[in-house]
């Protein structure tokens, strides 16, 4: 009781997620026969996990990328194919961040990298500034979804699944979201006549924007195609990822010195050292509830309602949804992974489809208020207020939530790639 009275109160008081979660499983020890140097064993054994060094090395590829314009080359092959459509600019944000994310792993990094050039871009094109940056931050969401996926990462070590499979499943529904979240584009924009400025498909501009970004468009074939190929790991891969991002940056491109590396360098772990801290004290509070046997509680509680495995999909992710207001992604997945998968195991419901139902509802955490990091991020990049870019950004959180429904009741579309 006075665990959960704990949690509940730092969650209400918003304190860091570390805190949340060390400070009641803290409280547990301290009033049980456990001696307290299992504190330390736990801490220790929650990052002493191998594929977690994934994360940092995606993330420091990506801010690498961004900033040897790589970003540009992608946005500018993308422009040329669809750019003379209706909301052609906006199709271009939804398909570099498509494409984006299959290099960063990180949903407001994806926001940040497409949106700095194409949120301006669309306000010069005539694009409402709201809209432009509804729809830059949820194109971000994506980021999550397609591999590599830094909270797909996490979810892999929590649940004990392969980290290659995650990203293989998550492949067809990042498809998926990204067509849907098109077709919505397009639907608005010719609803209110956004065209920008008409450019006529030209295939000799198309061929050279190709040729300019062949080694940038390589990127996310040479680090996923080596996963799926089974060349490398994905640890193996992230770290290809740095290096091809450096031969790109700096040999092939020129477009990169030191500075920018440091930055990047910066940024990375700035990113990444939180999720360390977080991960030690996930496991101690992961030890701590099923020392008090809540999962199992919560278990029977969701059973009593029903043992339908659509229907629990369905009722953990409106709870997930809800939650995802307040709760930052990392968070939402350490701590509920280890009370949610027995139930799933329980009622049969696989735990990779059950990894990509939870990142698919932490997308739309990206864009709901008060938490929707994607919304500041965008905010930031526009300078609208979170209450302008909410209204906008609805037809896309209702379109992700399609996106879901279709998921849970098909769940053949995450478990597709992986079944060969």
């Amino acid at each position: 009781m006075i665990f959960a009275l704990i949690f509940l109160v730092c969650l209400v008081l918003g304190v860091p997620i570390f805190v949340t979660l060390g400070v009641p499983s803290l409280v547990e020890l301290v009033s049980s026969p456990i001696p307290l140097a299992s504190l330390a064993h736990s801490l220790f054994d929650g990052v002493d996990k191998f594929p977690l060094l994934a994360i940092p090395n995606f993330v420091l590829a990506g801010a690498i990328m961004s900033r040897a314009g790589i970003t540009r080359d992608i946005i500018d092959v993308m422009r040329a194919i669809v750019g003379q459509a209706y909301g052609g600019l906006a199709i271009v944000t939804i398909l570099s961040c498509m494409f984006f994310a299959a290099i960063s792993g990180s949903g407001p990094g994806t926001v940040a990298a497409i949106g700095s050039l194409l949120i301006p871009a669309m306000k010069e094109d005539g694009y409402p500034k709201d809209f432009g940056a509804a729809v830059a931050s949820s194109g971000g969401t994506l980021g999550i979804l397609l591999p590599p996926s830094n909270p797909m990462i996490v979810y892999g070590v929590l649940a004990s699944v392969s980290i290659g499979d995650l990203f293989l499943a998550g492949l067809l529904p990042g498809i998926l979201m990204g067509s849907l979240l098109i077709g919505t584009t397009y639907l608005l924009s010719r609803r209110n006549g956004y065209k920008g400025t008409p450019r006529p498909f030209e295939r000799a501009a198309f061929i050279r924007s190709i040729y300019n970004a062949k080694f940038s468009l390589a990127t996310p074939f040479v680090v996923l195609g080596g996963i799926y190929a089974g060349i490398f790991t994905p640890v193996e891969a992230s770290i290809v990822a740095v290096v091809y991002a450096l031969l790109v940056g700096i040999v092939i491109k020129r477009t990169i010195g030191l500075r920018r590396i440091w930055d990047s360098l910066g940024e990375a772990s700035t990113i990444c050292g939180g999720l360390i801290v977080i991960m030690g004290t996930a496991i101690f509070f992961g030890e701590f509830l099923a020392l008090n046997m809540i999962p199992q509680r919560i278990a029977a509680s969701l059973q009593a309602i029903t043992t339908d495995p659509v229907m629990m999909l369905l009722i953990i992710s409106a709870i997930l949804i809800v939650l995802g207001t307040f709760m930052e992604t990392l968070s939402t997945v350490i701590i509920l992974t280890p009370i949610l998968l027995p139930l799933v195991r329980q009622l049969g419901i696989d735990p990779i489809h059950f990894g990509i139902i939870l990142v698919v509802t932490s997308e739309i955490g990206f864009l709901t208020p008060p938490l929707g990091v994607n919304l500041f991020v965008a905010c930031g990049i526009s300078g609208l207020t979170v209450e302008e870019v909410s209204r906008r950004v609805l037809p896309f959180i209702a379109t992700i939530i399609l996106g879901l429904l279709i998921l849970i009741f098909y769940p053949q579309i995450s478990l597709f790639l992986i079944s060969f």
